[in-house]
């Protein structure tokens, strides 16, 4: 297979976590056979201080020309004191929405090794698989009007039937692919863009007899997630209620810094990007942790790409390195072996050869 791929380092960390993510893919890439042609641009504040312009034309101009994006992060304080239009946040909603990103897809999975770094009970926290899908391009984020007065502020949540079908129908196909559990987020109670996305939900499910459903208001669902997350397998919501909640859920596993996630359309393109921030903080140290953006490369390779058994060995290879007792700074505890950035990735490398050398072996035993 020949891909293009639009690479987009960003901000702080970004380009450190980015540079760890490239080299795993192509060793995936040659392992597997595969020729992935990489295209870099800005975006964010580096856009800004070289474009004036948090998503230049020049990058969209990569990206249109792209099977899929992978991005770092983007902020940090020093563009703080920016104009709205001039802040590198701004950069990440214009190009989900220039590209129609509608379905942001965040799995959330238990790691056995991590678990003591989980704020939940281990026997809460051990054996949580979910899949929160946000809807990404409508609703209150980008709703008009939008304005601020002398006495007050508006912002307005508005859905389409149409916006509304395609991320549920989404959603029920992963359902289906999973372990064919969907839970529908609204408040159905009080709104009524929740009371057509409800009404929607059943319209839907006749066609997905095999999928089980359930609706729950969104606060009765921030409360399960903390105490009973393992009774979700995909979770499905508008834009706002899926910012909150998928974050929340991201704390089950104790670390942003293994969350993957990825923004996709309807044709599969999509743009893949570690949940955790620039943390600036710590840029140019050596210290940040891969791990997300390596797993956001697998999911690249799987959603876009089709590559399940390319995903599956980059997945198997950064559970082994965390199994082996291997952990950057935010995770290690007392006792556990620390290392840099780059030498954490040269054990994901190291382990995917390793499979690779030992499949050879038995291949010519056989």
């Amino acid at each position: 297979m020949e891909k293009k791929i639009t690479v987009l380092p960003g901000d702080g960390i970004g380009p450190e976590v980015i540079a760890s993510a490239v080299e795993v893919l192509q060793v995936v890439g040659k392992r597997f056979n595969h020729t992935f042609h990489l295209a870099y641009g800005a975006i964010g504040g580096a856009a800004i201080d070289q474009y004036n312009n948090p998503l230049p034309d020049e990058t969209i101009s990569l990206c249109e020309q792209s099977d899929a994006v992978l991005l770092g992060a983007v902020g940090g304080p020093k563009w703080d004191q920016n104009t709205p239009e001039l802040r590198p946040e701004k950069g990440l909603l214009r190009i989900r929405k220039h590209f129609d990103l509608f379905a942001n897809l965040r799995p959330v999975m238990a790691i056995p090794s991590l678990l003591g770094a989980s704020p939940l009970k281990k026997e809460v926290a051990e054996n949580v698989d979910l899949m929160i899908v946000r809807e990404l391009t409508g609703g209150v984020y980008f709703g008009e009007p939008r304005m601020r007065t002398d006495d007050g502020a508006i912002d307005t949540t508005v859905y389409s039937r149409k916006e509304v079908e395609r991320i549920v129908e989404n959603a029920f196909h992963l359902a289906r692919l999973r372990k064919g559990r969907l839970c529908s987020v609204d408040k159905a109670n009080v709104l009524e863009t929740s009371r057509l996305w409800r009404e929607v939900v059943e319209e839907m499910k006749k066609r997905f007899p095999d999928v089980q459903v359930e609706h729950h208001l969104v606060d009765s669902v921030a409360m399960k997630l903390i105490t009973n997350p393992s009774h979700f397998d995909v979770v499905v919501t508008e834009n706002m209620f899926g910012d909150i909640l998928s974050d929340e859920a991201s704390v089950i596993t104790g670390s942003l810094g293994v969350l993957p996630s990825a923004s996709i359309r309807g044709d599969n393109f999509g743009l893949y990007e570690p949940v955790h921030g620039s943390a600036p903080e710590i840029a140019g140290q050596g210290v940040a942790n891969p791990a997300a953006t390596i797993l956001s490369v697998a999911m690249l390779l799987k959603y876009s790409f089709g590559l399940k058994e390319e995903a599956a060995e980059i997945e198997r290879a950064v559970n082994a390195v965390f199994e082996d007792g291997y952990f950057t700074a935010d995770l290690a505890r007392d006792g556990d072996r620390v290392l840099t950035t780059s030498e954490w990735t040269n054990k994901v490398i190291n382990e995917i050869d390793t499979s690779f050398v030992s499949e050879s072996i038995m291949t010519s035993y056989i």
